[in-house]
């Protein structure tokens, strides 16, 4: 039984790990990625829908995106949604497709950067930690209704600790990873 926590909390502390990957993966870098469209949302057929379930995107070079969409008539809709965002990207209906220009971020907007991926990774800390929580309470709860002993519920405790303390030193490697992407010039 116990084991069944461990794995869960496992489970759900690689969730928060790959999440927070997914949300620095939208941060500006100043290199063209198509991961910076991903919360962008186009009308199609009357629903807000993904931007990569309508289109294709290409980086054909560090400083530009373009988007193919397969309804041409989307082209000029895509071009003003992402002009209108607050990614800060200049974006130009070309022909039936839109290019989308990645200007090099200023220092301050690095800066800017960098906070905002520091606090996205302490929020997903935080969510290592209640994860943490939630695992130690129910191996407390199997002590008190006799399923594990005091000695048990130490040991399971420390290996608990152990798995949120690799969690939280991934966590901190992954940030410190993008943060020097952000400041690379």
């Amino acid at each position: 039984m116990p084991k069944q926590v461990l794995a869960e909390m496992e489970r759900r502390m690689k969730a928060a790990l790959s999440d927070l990957s997914v949300d620095l993966g939208t941060l500006r870098t100043g290199r063209a990625t198509p991961a910076l469209l991903d919360k962008i949302q186009v009308e199609y057929y009357g629903t807000q829908t993904p931007l990569s379930q309508v289109a294709t995107i290409t980086t054909p070079d560090p400083r530009q995106l373009v988007i193919t969409p397969w309804d041409k008539s989307l082209a000029g809709p895509i071009a003003n949604i992402i002009a209108k965002s607050d990614l800060g990207l200049q974006a130009t209906k070309d022909g039936d497709g839109v290019r989308v220009a990645v200007p090099a971020l200023n220092e301050e907007r690095r800066r800017e950067m960098v906070k905002l991926a520091g606090k996205k990774a302490e929020a997903h800390k935080v969510a290592v930690r209640n994860v943490r929580r939630d695992a130690n309470d129910q191996l407390k709860r199997m002590e008190k209704d006799g399923g594990i002993t005091k000695d048990e519920l130490q040991r399971w405790e420390s290996d608990v600790q152990k798995a949120t303390d690799r969690t939280i030193a991934e966590i901190d490697r992954v940030r410190a990873a993008k943060e020097a992407e952000i400041m690379e010039v």
